[in-house]
């Protein structure tokens, strides 16, 4: 359902690289999004790379852009200028730590370092990085599209976001986005990793 293109390991690092923010390669695990040229409205057509220093892990799809009913309107619940965007092509260091998403759902939350992101309320169906950017914390966490995690709900692969992102960068591989989170909370539990970097890039 998504036309992002594949990268080498190479290519994305590469391009991380030289993102606004850059410093280093964190060196436990992190992960990379990168936003479709396409932005189909509504549509996970996003992907998200999970490394581990500089080895590559998994490729989850998802989506970095707010959901249709966010760019409808929707935002108007949570600021009146619209759904928040996050800026691309930019580091963010130590942003999320494991924890729950509005306390049902494992995930990684805006913890640590702010974000930037655009406010876009212009209603056209499309998510875009419109006027001045903001840094903040907006709660712009990192989650699946469900709080059902019985067996068989997980085998379900949801390709329309809804109301699932306001913002977020949101999984819709319930089942390998739970074996990530396994993972984190381990990371976590252990003291071995208490924060996760991100590097969002627009597709190149």
């Amino acid at each position: 359902m998504t036309s992002v293109r594949n990268y080498t390991d190479k290519e994305l690092l590469e391009r991380v690289k030289i993102s606004e923010g850059f410093k280093n390669i964190p060196t436990g695990h992190w992960i990379i999004g990168v936003r479709s040229k396409e932005d189909v409205y509504d549509v996970y057509d996003d992907k998200f790379y999970e490394f581990v220093g500089e080895r590559f892990v998994r490729v989850l799809t998802g989506t970095t852009n707010s959901g249709g009913k966010q760019l409808k309107g929707g935002f108007k619940a949570f600021n009146k200028y619209g759904s928040a965007i996050l800026k691309a092509d930019k580091f963010y260091y130590d942003v999320w730590q494991y924890r729950l998403h509005r306390g049902r759902m494992p995930a990684l939350c805006q913890t640590g370092a702010k974000v930037t992101v655009y406010r876009d309320g212009d209603l056209d169906k499309k998510a875009e990085q419109l006027g001045k950017p903001i840094s903040g914390w907006y709660g712009i966490n990192y989650h699946t599209n469900t709080y059902n995690f019985e067996r068989n709900n997980l085998k379900i692969v949801k390709w329309f976001i809804g109301n699932w992102s306001a913002g977020c960068q949101v999984i819709n591989d319930r089942e390998e986005y739970l074996e990530q989170m396994d993972e984190f909370r381990y990371l976590h539990e252990s003291g071995e990793q208490t924060s996760v970097s991100y590097c969002l890039l627009n597709e190149f």
